[in-house]
């Protein structure tokens, strides 16, 4: 079974979004909270190549997608 991480903020309705479609698809998945976790901002940052858009849906260690449906919020970056 494939490793699923969600990278993303409590405040983005996108990353809300993703998260209820990742939990109707009843898959299995890490979710981190890039505001939060400094760690998992800077894994993030490492995996999108210094993308700043959440959310960021994340394969046995591949970026599979950025944003949902064509939206996305911006995280600040430090």
């Amino acid at each position: 079974m494939p490793t699923i991480e969600l990278f993303g903020t409590a405040s983005c309705p996108y990353t809300q979004e993703m998260r209820e479609w990742l939990e109707f698809r009843r898959c299995e998945f890490v979710e981190y909270d890039v505001d939060e976790d400094s760690g998992a901002r800077a894994r993030m940052a490492a995996l999108t190549n210094h993308q700043r858009t959440v959310p960021v849906l994340v394969e046995d260690g591949k970026v599979t997608q950025i944003g949902w449906q064509g939206h996305g919020c911006v995280v600040s970056g430090e």
